[in-house]
């Protein structure tokens, strides 16, 4: 399951903004290992948005999902890579409280290795996007 780094965690600022990174294949192909992700806290979640919430059962540990589906007492989170795990599959319904915001944009980091012009311009068109919703999630849910 997609982990958040430790400086996921946000500071409090003026801004309810953050960074986090990455670490896991869950959320491929949306979001991959190594990513950065400026990520709103407080912001409200709407069905198929993907959230930074605190895990069930290890609440020091932060993870990304997309929110599949309102539910009584929280949200239906599912990861975007079916053969993962580590979802609401796994520990049913999460929270409100343990939502604590949503992902705005994606970029990844430019690999040391790849150095060429070529490389370079590859890396400006494809490295940053938004994160956008996705309302194919509740068919997915409907299908399990």
């Amino acid at each position: 399951m997609p982990e958040l780094s430790q400086d996921a965690e946000r500071v409090r600022a003026p801004l309810p903004f953050g960074v986090a990174e990455v670490t896991g294949p869950s959320m491929v192909p949306t979001l991959r290992h190594g990513d950065r992700l400026l990520v709103h806290y407080g912001a409200r979640v709407r069905r198929g948005d993907v959230i930074v919430l605190r895990h069930p059962f290890q609440q020091d540990l932060l993870v990304v999902k997309r929110a599949a589906e309102r539910r009584d007492g929280g949200w239906w989170v599912l990861g975007d890579n079916a053969y993962a795990g580590g979802d609401s599959t796994d520990y049913g319904v999460v929270p409100d409280e343990l939502v604590l915001g949503r992902v705005r944009f994606r970029y990844r980091p430019r690999s040391t290795a790849r150095r060429s012009p070529l490389a370079l311009l590859v890396w400006l068109l494809t490295s940053a996007r938004p994160v956008l919703s996705d309302r194919s999630a509740s068919r997915r849910l409907r299908a399990r």
